[in-house]
């Protein structure tokens, strides 16, 4: 009797071994190997037509250019993140926490597309056709053109796409999809590597858009391997905090446009609504006249969007102080600490510091440095903050205050929303007129801005 095989392979990147260890030599991810049968060479068994093409190299001189045709929805927060539309031929990777609204994205994109006479083939594997119909009514996304099958056989996904021809297709999720050639369990690296080089040989060569929904680790990760991303056209992350009505989704990877876009929604009974203005919303609860609030003026790609801080400050028993931040990145939050305390002169060492970003959105640009430095101070010294004034700038570590980019829109939406002052660094204030009725403070130094907000 044969004795049977056995590989492990690493769940982040991927990497084949021969044996478990502890650490992978190729991502140096600790604890990551998982052991799958050795098919000896044999999973590319099951040969398609989709893997043999005739096609020809030509010249790249007699290939069309032009921008590349996209289908729009009437979802304009998704066609912001995709760059304009849906390319046909993607090949899209959507992840995102359990219950965060990935299924209920989608199937909403799919009955806005049938009302543009596109069919479109929804496969469920971890829902039945019954749990599907009873989202779409819930959701009053029903259309003859929407075609629903409860399916994870590779083969038999592939009979109904070439049975019904659909426009768009979605896979809802990878992990549960499998090939009958791989020996390996649904979900595992060979499994999600097999189906996803599957779907993206037939998006191409047959033109369908395709979405693949993937499953998230604990750290917010999609599951599977890195190759997984790498494999995609656009990977798409839905985020948002379970006990917030707001989602972001994001991409962080996208070969037809931009990467720094965000699209804004809000979770109802009748299923995600678009924010037309995220700003409005954010500051909508903001109280008014407490120490440590600042609005600060943020662009998420090429929208700006107006958000509340809210620092506190208070003194600690403990010999090394805490430093917490919620949408913000911690160590950023140090390092604005120790340039309060050594050029402004705070003794804020035996000071617990907290930070919040309100709404539950993630601050990552530099432009939001001065905006906490002042929340910190204003928390520190028991001073409030003017309530219509509006803080961005980078903070360095001499304690200046460098310029940032897109200043003109960050004060442009300000002014539409009502703010009466700006506090920006000096050098963005050139090459551009601002706008009447809103009065502008330029700075150049962390010690300057203090005494504009606080003074």
């Amino acid at each position: 009797m044969a004795r049977t095989k056995t590989k492990f392979f690493c769940q982040e990147c991927g990497y084949e071994a021969p044996k478990w260890l502890g650490k992978c030599p190729g991502c140096q991810a600790w604890n990551t190997f998982v052991e799958e049968l050795d098919t000896g060479g044999k999973s590319n068994g099951y040969h398609s037509s989709l893997v043999r093409t005739k096609e020809k190299a030509v010249s790249i001189i007699h290939i069309k250019g032009g921008e590349e045709e996209r289908i729009e929805t009437s979802i304009r927060e998704l066609n912001r993140v995709l760059g304009g539309g849906i390319v046909p031929g993607s090949l899209i990777l959507v992840g995102g926490d359990p219950g965060i609204g990935k299924s209920t994205l989608l199937l909403q994109t799919s009955h806005e597309l049938t009302k543009r006479g596109l069919k479109v083939l929804y496969i469920s594997g971890e829902e039945s056709v019954r749990q599907t119909k009873l989202r779409a009514d819930r959701l009053q996304a029903v259309s003859p053109l929407l075609f629903v099958l409860c399916e994870t056989n590779l083969e038999h996904i592939e009979a109904a796409i070439d049975e019904i021809e659909p426009d768009f297709l979605v896979i809802d999720s990878i992990q549960t999809v499998y090939h009958s050639a791989v020996a390996s369990a649904p979900g595992s690296v060979s499994q999600v590597r097999e189906c996803t080089g599957h779907f993206m040989r037939l998006a191409k060569i047959k033109g369908i858009a395709t979405v693949l929904v993937g499953h998230v680790t604990k750290e917010g990760a999609i599951a599977g391997p890195r190759l997984l991303e790498h494999m995609v056209d656009c990977v798409l992350y839905f985020e948002g905090e379970r006990h917030h009505s707001y989602r972001l989704l994001r991409a962080v990877k996208n070969r037809f446009g931009s990467t720094n876009e965000i699209g804004i929604f809000e979770m109802r009974e009748s299923g995600l609504t678009e924010v037309t203005n995220p700003s409005e919303l954010f500051l909508s609860e903001r109280p008014l006249g407490v120490a440590g609030s600042t609005v600060v003026a943020s662009m998420e790609g090429t929208r700006p969007v107006l958000v509340e801080l809210q620092a506190l400050v208070s003194q600690t028993n403990f010999p090394s102080p805490r430093r917490m931040a919620t949408g913000f990145d911690h160590n950023r939050l140090s390092l604005i600490i120790a340039v309060l305390e050594k050029r402004m002169g705070m003794f804020l060492q035996n000071q617990d510091a907290y930070l919040n970003v309100a709404g539950g959105v993630k601050l990552d640009e530099p432009a939001v440095d001065l905006a906490v430095a002042v929340s910190i101070a204003s928390s520190f010294r028991e001073h409030p903050t003017r309530p219509f004034d509006v803080v961005f700038g980078e903070v360095g570590l001499t304690g200046e205050v460098r310029g940032v980019s897109r200043a003109d829109q960050r004060v442009r939406e300000a002014e539409k929303l009502g703010f009466q002052r700006v506090i920006l660094p000096a050098k963005s204030m050139k090459g551009w007129n601002p706008p009447q009725g809103i009065e502008l403070i330029g700075v150049n130094t962390v010690a300057e801005a203090l005494t504009a907000a606080l003074g």
